[in-house]
């Protein structure tokens, strides 16, 4: 049975409408609140974050109200990465944690990331548990004025969530005599990415740390990486960072203005970690991996297994293998050494820790050239006309085209009304025509 209202990666819709707005984040709080109640545990408590929408604002009180009509305890903590909140959930012994963001979507939408008390997202078959609940009556799970939960800000979550990213290296590190570009996507880590850094020693040269409630990933952050490679130029800085809206995908800039997807970061990272013997079994994929990275990996002895996308699937994957990292191409990249979601900043530190010694960051990705891969997100009304026949012949057609060539990949959005249909081949112009095959299908139902 699919499911109602929860995607790849939580709930997420544009903003007053269908389920994001303020009745339907009562519903989910009121449903979560309920779900995740401990009845040997004296204190019944959730945390909520945020990124920086301007609809935030109007969503937590409804989202505060459905978890405290539930008997739960919230503690509010303001603007913070994704993977901060899942830290703090973890670290404060709460029941459940929940993340108010629409990631790298633009401003006008929002949603919900929810976690459990180990700090991990939930899984397909917890959230459909919790979707039964959302549309069970509400009255039944409305709790006695007496049992009604207490609502508290919590001022210092950033100074928590920066002070258990360091604790995960030796305390001696600094980053002193390091000139490093970090841009926030104007975003949760606003305030935590320049912070941390500068309380390493670094020199940091910022940007889109000045959220206006509509200006985050407006032209910045991971999916407009041209403004990184623009800062580590001008600024001659020694790496760029690159972080979307809720910081827990990061995609980085070498010296050379050099762009760095997550391939390529988790390739560097699974061969010094296997040098230094702490990679465990291997490295999750997606569905999306680069097959470059799958043959680099290959020559190195480290094996590769693909999972659906979204770094949900990742964890999961890695949790059933006893693996130890992760990722996607898209950034999010779990170090399941330290953390159990995706975390821009966490990352950032691993690869600055890697050139402590004077070692460059062109030197240090310079592993493998990545095939060729040109990747479409169409549009659509409706995400279910990939299942026509006519779109079936169409994707059928292009994989014997390119079969023995390369691949295709055409699947459903899980965050956005669009269809991504990702080719890769070293033949650009067969790959061009064969994404144009399934492109026109699509299209034709739109027209």
């Amino acid at each position: 049975m699919s499911k109602k209202y929860f995607g790849t990666d939580g709930i997420r819709g544009r903003v007053s409408q269908k389920k994001i707005n303020g009745e339907m984040f009562f519903k989910f709080g009121l449903a979560a609140g309920t779900y995740f109640k401990n009845q040997r545990k004296k204190k019944q408590t959730a945390i909520i974050a945020k990124d920086t929408r301007l609809s935030g604002y109007t969503l937590e009180p409804a989202l505060v109200s459905g978890l405290t009509s539930a008997g739960m305890h919230v503690f509010t903590l303001g603007p913070l990465p994704t993977n901060g909140l899942a830290m703090l959930t973890k670290k404060m012994k709460a029941n459940m944690g929940i993340m108010i963001t629409a990631s790298h979507n633009p401003f006008y939408d929002n949603g919900l990331k929810l976690f459990g008390p180990d700090g991990l997202k939930l899984s397909d078959r917890f959230e459909k548990k919790i979707e039964k609940l959302i549309d069970s009556k509400i009255l039944k799970n409305l709790s006695e004025p007496k049992n009604l939960g207490r609502v508290k800000r919590l001022e210092d979550a950033n100074e928590r969530y920066i002070k258990i990213l360091k604790s995960n290296f030796p305390r001696g590190f600094d980053l002193k005599g390091m000139k490093i570009a970090i841009d926030c996507a104007n975003g949760a880590a606003y305030k935590s990415g320049p912070i941390l850094l500068k309380s390493l020693g670094a020199k940091v040269y910022e940007f889109g740390t000045s959220p206006n409630g509509f200006n985050i990933n407006e032209k910045c952050g991971s999916t407009f990486p041209k403004k990184i490679k623009y800062m580590v130029k001008k600024n001659k800085a020694h790496l760029g960072i690159s972080l979307d809206g809720d910081a827990d995908r990061i995609i980085i800039s070498d010296e050379k203005g050099n762009i760095i997807d997550g391939d390529k970061i988790i390739a560097m990272l699974a061969t010094r970690w296997k040098r230094k013997k702490i990679l465990k079994g291997g490295v999750i994929g997606t569905l999306m991996s680069n097959y470059g990275l799958q043959n680099y990996l290959k020559s190195k002895n480290i094996k590769f297994i693909r999972a659906k996308v979204g770094d949900r699937y990742v964890k999961e994957k890695m949790q059933l293998s006893r693996f130890n990292l992760g990722g996607e191409q898209s950034g999010h990249i779990i170090l399941g050494k330290f953390a159990t979601t995706g975390d821009g900043l966490l990352v950032a530190l691993e690869i600055l820790f890697s050139m402590r010694k004077g070692k460059k960051a062109s030197e240090l990705f310079n592993l493998f050239k990545l095939t060729p891969q040109i990747l479409e997100n169409v549009k659509v009304k409706d995400k279910s006309i990939i299942n026509s026949q006519k779109c079936k012949k169409a994707i059928n057609i292009s994989e014997k085209l390119i079969k023995n060539h390369g691949r295709m990949l055409v699947r459903k959005s899980g965050t956005e009304p669009k269809i991504r249909i990702m080719g890769e081949s070293n033949n650009i112009f067969l790959l061009k025509k064969c994404i144009n095959i399934v492109k026109k299908s699509i299209n034709s139902f739109e027209t």
